[in-house]
């Protein structure tokens, strides 16, 4: 009776890892898909007043804020773009790897590592602009520009902490199949 009870077990804690896992996919794959959006719509226009000299009137000077302006930020939506793709390719081969017996499993994780560490530097790469964007860095007299740009520098935000769950999720599911080889090898 004893067997017949633990089998039963085994069968329903795989369904929901799968469950879990196809849900986080699919979770990441929203994410990554929305914080490249935001992103790539991201732009702003103000006008700015320069005076050549103290004597010339002020010029009104429009300038935009877009971002492909920073590397980091070409960085930071390719980075999601890749993700967002390769969630929607795991999300089909979790699917197939549920029903086979081969070593397929492993590279989707080995994969699931790799772009949870893409996200996180791209991510690390475009909350260091960020800082440098809200604070400026009066060392080397760069002057802080979301005073001017507020709406972008806010958008760029939104699609950060966006990317950053998008992050954690990919985590998760790097752990939740470490768990799952940890309970198949008891």
């Amino acid at each position: 009776m004893d067997g017949v009870g633990s089998n039963v077990k085994v069968v329903e804690s795989s369904r929901r890892v799968g469950y879990c896992d196809g849900l986080l996919r699919l979770l990441g794959l929203l994410l990554t898909l929305v914080a490249a959006i935001v992103t790539g719509v991201d732009k702003e226009t103000e006008t700015i007043s320069v005076s050549i000299s103290e004597t010339s009137p002020m010029l009104h000077v429009p300038v935009t804020a877009k971002w492909h302006y920073m590397s980091a930020f070409v960085y930071f939506i390719i980075s999601n773009a890749i993700a967002f793709l390769y969630a929607a390719a795991s999300l089909v081969a979790s699917m197939a790897v549920r029903t086979s017996k081969d070593k397929t499993g492993i590279i989707v994780v080995i994969l699931d590592m790799t772009i949870t560490v893409l996200l996180f530097s791209a991510n690390g790469a475009a909350i260091a602009v960020g800082i440098l964007g809200q604070d400026g860095n009066w060392h080397v007299q760069w002057k802080k520009v979301c005073n001017l740009f507020g709406g972008f520098c806010h958008q760029m935000t939104a699609a950060t902490i966006l990317s950053l769950v998008g992050s954690l999720v990919f985590f998760w599911l790097v752990a939740l199949a470490i768990l799952n080889l940890h309970k198949k090898s008891r």
